[in-house]
Order: structure tokens, then C-alpha cells, then sequence
């Protein structure tokens, strides 16, 4: 049984391995997960992230009705926040030496949600759409951070920051559903 006083740091050998592999900048020898896999989830994030930009966008410019202008600010501000997402996940991929996917011939398929846009730009059907893609939104994220684990902490501690404010979204949409 391991208790913490029998933590013992090995300064040299971190520091040897340290000096190995440079190139690798912030990936070094205790990274514990396949760093390959967690880029390719990451962009699949980019691309979730940029489809709910753009869906978020088309709906708050294209949004019909009595309470147009507070569901189109909600909208909004929602967009400028995937936006955001994105751009801290694509972010990360540089960091973890990998190249960030955003490009428009991939984006619909590698998104977890879809680009559902009602054709009559009812805001009620744009609200449920949007609340629909949040859930999913949550579901996945919530399963890449179980997997992520203790092996990718920053990681982990980036996807979390970003389901919270899904989570954000979803509870907003939920109050203007109610209205």
C-alpha cells in the first residue's frame, strides 16, 4: 500500500528526459495517453464547435417572431462563445504539435451535432434544435473527459471549462423554451 509519504520525486531522471526530445515542447515522457488520438478528438471538437458557430449565427440573423430580439441575442452570444471553443481547442492541438482541422469540406461530418435550420425559422423549432445540439454537446464531452482521465490534465481541465458553459447554453435555452 502506497501512502503519500512514500512519494519519492526523481528530479535527475525528469530532468534527463527533459532534455531529450525538445522539439516535443510541452509533450514530454510522462504524457499518458496517445497524444495522436487526443488531437484527432480535439478536432472533431473544432469541427463540433465551428458547426454550432455557424448554426448559433444563422439562427440569431435569421430568427422570426414576437421575441426575436432576445432569442437572437442569446443566439449570439452562444455563437461567440463556440467561436471561442474552437479556437481554445485548436489552440490546444498546436500546443500538443498537431494541426488544427477547420477545414469546410470535413466540419459536417467529423461534428458530433448536425446543422439542422428550420425552414419556416420558427423560434421555438431554432430553440429546440439548438437545446438538442447542446445535449449531445454534453453527452460527448462528458465521455472525452472520462476517457482523458488523470493522462491529459490540461487537456481534461480545457474540455471541462468547455462543458460547463454547454451546459450554460443548455439551461438558457431551456428558460427561453419556457417563455
Amino acid at each position: 500500500m502506497t501512502t503519500t509519504d512514500d512519494f519519492v520525486l526523481d528530479v535527475t531522471r525528469i530532468r534527463d528526459q527533459a532534455r531529450q526530445r525538445m522539439e516535443k515542447g510541452p509533450v514530454t515522457d510522462t504524457y499518458g495517453v496517445d497524444k495522436d488520438r487526443v488531437i484527432s478528438i480535439l478536432n472533431d471538437v473544432i469541427a463540433t464547435e465551428v458547426v454550432c458557430w455557424l448554426r448559433y449565427t444563422r439562427h440569431a440573423i435569421a430568427a422570426t417572431g414576437i421575441d426575436r430580439a432576445q432569442v437572437s441575442a442569446e443566439f449570439t452570444e452562444h455563437a461567440k462563445e463556440e467561436m471561442d471553443h474552437a479556437l481554445r481547442a485548436a489552440e490546444r492541438v498546436s500546443q500538443l504539435g498537431g494541426d488544427p482541422d477547420f477545414d469546410p469540406t470535413t466540419l459536417a461530418e467529423r461534428a458530433h451535432t448536425d446543422y439542422a435550420t428550420p425552414a419556416d425559422h420558427e423560434l421555438k423549432a431554432m430553440l429546440e434544435n439548438n437545446l438538442l445540439a447542446e445535449r449531445i454537446v454534453i453527452s460527448t464531452y462528458q465521455e472525452i473527459i472520462r476517457w482523458l482521465g488523470d493522462h491529459d490534465p490540461t487537456t481534461r481541465r480545457l474540455m471541462e471549462s468547455i462543458l460547463e458553459e454547454e451546459e450554460e447554453h443548455a439551461d438558457d435555452l431551456v428558460d427561453l423554451i419556457g417563455t
